[in-house]
């Protein structure tokens, strides 16, 4: 698993060791592990160390001194190392000494910094580092510009992105590796931020930190979740998940919602919906029922709206009011932010909401939070924030949606976020861009949907799901890529389950890594 901790978290963990240790001793850890890397890089790409051009972009703060002493560190090994101070009155004094004990050359003016920015084997940002909010000052905003043919290393985080957050609020600067240090930060695990950061590696440095707020399943979490049914289980000791979905115009929701529930632990999918026989001819193992899912016999979990229509407001209201786990997406959620959070008022069981962002816009505008809201008390005439804007801001939005609904949220996109009402999130680390296509989500509705029919809490299900549903769309449009079907990616499920549980699959990357489906 990796965790994220939070900006405060690190400083006050920073803090406790500063005091233990003597003067200077973290910031020389963290430097060593960083020239480390970018000796690693220079070799891989040069061949050697010596003789490769590197600069060090240093702007002031602790930041840019971990970058002057790890610029002074591969200077000592020969690299012809150049330091641009982007505010040369603040420059690190101790980093600024170390870069010249070891013959490293120093430079202020702009013009000379870009050409040797342009031309240099390898950079290393140190403008900003994880306290900065904003995005890059006007004098480091041309190197955000700036062609660049060498590889570009950020210093904990790309300068411009919000180490808390992943909001990018203006220019930054794009890495192909950032070495975080410590502990991962959240804006390295989120888009927009995740985006500029490339491959992210972890260099520790002796940190005592609490639990993360922000966390990234890998293969081993997600297989210790997966449900594996013994030696009496049958198929209602395994779970019955019921799937309240698709309309007259929407056939294909129904078919593709229960083809993820099929793949998702459960021992059995009981289908209510006008889609009745077009399920069953095309899964006979369905479960049919006539009616709505107040008819429908027992059932563990409750999927409700992905291609409803007219008929979604019924089967919510009847699936609300059974005490078990609901899932509720897409015309489901159309019907939910109509009614605002006080529809979920008295439920004890686990409700999971699985927006994309412009069904959180208006759900926030259900839920009174609209722009210029707080979350709190509703207001029918609330006006939803775009939906853009939430995307920019992935990790507040999710959890704003978890707090006012007080449920468990899946917030679509290019990161997958889940949030449960505490604020504890879960990030998706898997995915692809082409999972951007007509009915992905509808199968990740299902999926997760079975995955609560089969026991697992609604966070579980719901990182469990997101992380299958990206390695499935990984290995059906492979590489380099190519378009995927939503029918293809639930067909990949079994494949990507088998490969989570015998640790056979690769590891997401870090970085970004695509979207979770509409």
């Amino acid at each position: 698993m990796r965790s994220a901790h939070s900006v405060d978290q690190v400083r006050a963990a920073e803090a406790e060791l500063i005091a233990r240790l003597p003067e200077g001793t973290l910031m020389r850890r963290a430097a060593t592990g960083l020239a480390v890397t970018c000796a690693r890089l220079l070799t891989r790409r040069r061949g050697r160390v010596y003789g490769s051009r590197v600069v060090v972009l240093a702007g002031s703060g602790d930041n840019g001194g971990d970058a002057l002493y790890a610029g002074a560190e591969l200077a000592r090994r020969g690299a012809r190392v150049t330091a641009v101070l982007l505010a040369p009155g603040r420059a690190h004094g101790g980093g600024l000494a170390a870069l010249r004990a070891a013959h490293g050359r120093v430079v202020v003016e702009q013009e000379v910094g870009l050409a040797d920015f342009s031309s240099a084997d390898l950079v290393l940002d140190g403008i900003v580092g994880i306290g900065g909010r904003g995005g890059l000052r006007p004098e480091a905003e041309p190197y955000a510009r700036a062609a660049r043919t060498g590889v570009v290393v950020a210093v904990d985080v790309p300068s411009g992105v919000d180490a808390d957050t992943g909001e990018v609020a203006g220019a930054a600067l794009r890495a192909d590796v950032t070495v975080c240090f410590g502990t991962h930060k959240p804006g390295l695990l989120i888009d927009p931020g995740a985006s500029y950061a490339g491959a992210v590696q972890l260099v520790g440095i002796g940190l005592e930190l609490p639990p993360a707020g922000v966390v990234a399943l890998q293969h081993a979490d997600v297989a210790a979740l997966l449900p594996v049914p013994g030696a009496e289980s049958d198929k209602y000791r395994r779970g019955v998940v019921g799937v309240a979905a698709g309309s007259a115009r929407y056939p294909g929701a129904a078919l593709l919602a229960v083809a993820g529930a099929l793949r998702g632990g459960a021992g059995a999918v009981r289908y209510v919906g006008t889609a009745a026989e077009e399920v069953v001819r095309r899964f006979p193992e369905t479960l049919v029922t006539e009616g709505g899912p107040a008819g429908a016999g027992r059932v563990q979990a409750w999927v409700v709206g992905p291609g409803g229509g007219e008929g979604a407001g019924r089967a919510l209201a009847e699936a609300l009011a059974a005490d078990v786990p609901v899932l509720v997406d897409a015309d489901g959620l159309t019907e939910l932010a109509r009614l605002g959070p006080g529809a979920l008022a008295g439920r004890t069981a686990p409700t999971l909401l699985t927006p994309h962002t412009g069904e959180a816009a208006r759900l926030l505008a259900g839920a009174g939070a609209g722009s210029g809201g707080d979350g709190g008390t509703r207001s029918e005439h609330a006006r939803p924030p775009a939906a853009d804007e939430l995307a920019a801001a992935r990790l507040a939005t999710a959890r704003r949606l978890a707090a006012a609904y007080r449920a468990t949220v899946l917030l679509k996109g290019s990161t997958t976020v889940v949030a449960d009402p505490s604020g504890a999130v879960r990030v998706n680390p898997t995915g692809t861009a082409w999972l951007a296509t007509a009915g992905s989500g509808d199968v990740l509705a299902g999926l997760a949907g079975s995955l609560l029919a089969a026991g697992l809490s609604a966070p579980d299900a719901a990182a469990v799901a997101a992380y299958l549903h990206g390695l499935a769309a990984r290995h059906t449009a492979a590489v380099p890529g190519a378009p995927v079907t939503a029918s293809e990616v639930a067909a990949a499920l079994p494949a990507v389950w088998n490969d989570v549980r015998a640790g056979a699959a690769p590891e997401p990357r870090s970085g970004r890594a695509g979207g979770t489906g509409a």
